[in-house]
């Protein structure tokens, strides 16, 4: 069973949010609000929490998972950027968007893109994630929550409570309505940004 907790959206209690970090280092799962929408997301080193998200969504082995990064200095230890993703980057964070970057060396292989070596990342601007990251000392591995054969993302927290209360370890309700939109997605991986999918960000930027 899951265990819920209701935070500000704006000023999070930190106890509530050491709480959550606890569980996160104790290799839970957890769906949380962002700037977008809600997501599901486990600490990065955490092989199982990886193959529990995959199962949760229905998703497959190509998958390309985002790390949420708490500014561009940790976002930088983990991808590739390029003179010019990095000013493309740099301008449109914090915010709604996640971008397809080469996978440095700190990426575990079984995160990457199978392929292509890459993996998303992106830097949010909800005060909630912000201080999930700042606690937590590292990237939350995520992947935007959607339910197999659904087009939109879970939205409210009581919701995912009801839906998921025995695969998950921890729900955080902010009290307000998540967007039903997920991020957009840009592809730098063969150098010119890409827009993957227009999302919650505004894609014009990169076309």
């Amino acid at each position: 069973m899951a265990r819920y907790f209701d935070v500000h959206p704006r000023d999070p209690q930190a106890r509530s949010i050491a709480q959550v970090v606890a569980l996160l280092q104790d290799d839970a799962v957890i769906a949380y609000p962002t700037d977008s929408c809600y997501a599901l997301g486990s600490r990065i080193g955490n092989h199982a929490g990886a193959d529990r998200i995959r199962k949760i969504r229905g998703l497959g082995p190509d998958h390309h998972f985002t790390l949420v990064c708490a500014d561009f200095a940790q976002l930088g230890q983990f991808v590739h950027v390029d003179n010019r993703a990095f000013r493309a980057v740099k301008a449109a964070t914090p915010g709604p968007y996640t971008f397809i970057l080469p996978a440095t060396k700190e990426v575990p292989r079984r995160l990457a893109h199978p392929r292509k070596k890459t993996v998303g990342v992106r830097i949010p601007s909800h005060p909630v994630v912000r201080a999930l990251l700042s606690a937590l000392g590292e990237p939350i591995l995520s992947s935007t929550l959607i339910l197999p054969g659904e087009e939109t993302p879970m939205t409210e927290g009581w919701r995912i409570k009801d839906e998921l209360d025995m695969v998950l370890d921890a729900i955080i309700d902010d009290g307000e309505e998540c967007g039903t939109e997920p991020t957009t997605v840009v592809d730098f991986s063969d150098g010119d940004p890409v827009v993957a999918r227009v999302g919650a960000g505004d894609p014009s930027r990169f076309e």
